[in-house]
């Protein structure tokens, strides 16, 4: 049976990027959360692919809970219009919240900072630290070659396929959210012998 999301997790870039489609990925998006009544959890940041995710969200009449550090906020970076605004002390405060806020967890392009929470909401899903699924928007191929990466670190038994597949990607917003609802994390250890792989 397909999961029951109330909130999605989003992690994004703090700049548009190059290509208008990254834009666009986000407007779609926020279209998409709309439509579902899902609400927003992002970084609470009023830039790049983080702002216009948050104010189509916001233009539509949707939820959007912003989770930002201090230190950020203090530079003037936060989007004081959204539903409701988390101001923690740390970077992983953030995350941590992002996580517990969240039934899923989606992210768009972006820089280091979206590669970062990315990769740990994987990890913390290996050790079986929660279950949330965790998919990318694959827009304009952005995350062609981390995947390729991630399959490659499969081939080579640094990654069980179950772990692999814990990563679910997509350029549609709407195909992407349908395959994460109908999704389940594996249970499966993280410490494995050759004779798992």
């Amino acid at each position: 049976m397909p999961a029951t999301f109330r909130h999605i997790a989003v992690f994004c870039g703090s700049n548009p990027g190059a290509d208008p489609a990254f834009r666009q990925a986000a407007e779609a998006l926020g279209a998409e959360l709309l439509k579902r009544d899902l609400g927003l959890v992002y970084g609470g940041g009023n830039v790049g692919l983080m702002g216009i995710l948050a104010d189509v969200v916001m233009a539509g009449g949707g939820e959007v809970i912003g989770v930002i550090p201090r230190a950020l906020r203090d530079r003037e970076v936060a989007h004081e219009g959204v539903s409701r605004l988390e101001v923690v002390d740390t970077m992983h405060q953030r995350k941590a919240r992002m996580y517990a806020l969240s039934d899923a967890l989606i992210a768009l392009p972006g820089g280091i900072g979206t590669f970062e929470e990315l990769f740990e909401s994987l990890t913390w899903i290996q050790l079986g630290l929660h279950a949330k699924p965790c998919g990318v928007i694959n827009a304009c191929r952005y995350y062609d070659a981390l995947l390729a990466q991630l399959d490659l670190a499969a081939e080579q038994g640094f990654l069980p396929p179950a772990h692999r597949a814990l990563l679910i990607d997509d350029p549609d917003a709407g195909i992407l959210l349908d395959r994460l609802a109908g999704s389940r994390p594996p249970a499966v250890a993280k410490w494995i012998t050759r004779s798992d792989l």
